[in-house]
């Protein structure tokens, strides 16, 4: 699947299972030693992949970026192959658009857009790239600041009018009154 995949066959009581891994996952693998994995199953109408992770975090990350827009199974493994959580986290925490163009394949435009998409999502990790106590992995639902962010996104405003506008958004209101607030303060600039 690319450099950023390593395709495994780990047999299971008997059964071998083909398992996607970043390179840095099989290089601390040895052939024929018992070794554990936190693993995703991933379904499409063609194929189900099972992906591997040395860690629950490093799968939290990846399903965490699955849900964002444009990052498939691929994607997300290729990014964590450069970025492990902790260092992920930090990257989306601080903004750092050059550390995430380190991955191949993710441009300017794709570095920005995950950004913002992400910076909802990642607060799960704590500075370290452990999860923090309490979260609830996946099924946390993003802020409402989040949802702003991801329609302002979606209506084609650039990241930094996105950004702009969530930073300028009070902190208790539904999602439709803070879009609405958001909308009102981007028009005059348009």
């Amino acid at each position: 699947m690319g450099d950023t995949t390593v395709d495994l066959v780990v047999e299971v009581a008997g059964v071998g299972y083909r398992l996607l891994v970043a390179p840095r996952t099989a290089a601390s693998l040895q052939i024929g030693q018992e070794a554990g994995f936190a693993v995703h199953t991933h379904v499409r109408e063609s194929a189900i992949a099972l992906y591997g992770f040395a860690s629950p975090e490093e799968r939290t990350a990846f399903e965490l970026l699955l849900g964002a827009h444009g990052v498939g199974p691929g994607l997300a493994l290729a990014i964590l192959s450069i970025h492990d959580p902790g260092e992920l986290a930090k990257v989306i925490a601080t903004g750092d658009v050059d550390a995430l163009k380190l991955v191949p394949g993710v441009g300017q435009k794709t570095a920005a857009r995950l950004l913002l998409e992400l910076q909802a999502r990642f607060d799960y990790f704590d500075a370290d790239g452990s999860l923090q106590a309490g979260a609830h992995q996946a099924t946390k639902a993003p802020s409402a600041a989040a949802e702003v962010g991801e329609a302002l996104a979606q209506l084609g405003y650039s990241p930094e009018e996105v950004r702009t506008a969530v930073r300028s958004l009070p902190g208790e209101a539904n999602v439709e009154e803070l879009l609405r607030l958001a909308l009102r303060n981007l028009a005059p600039r348009r």
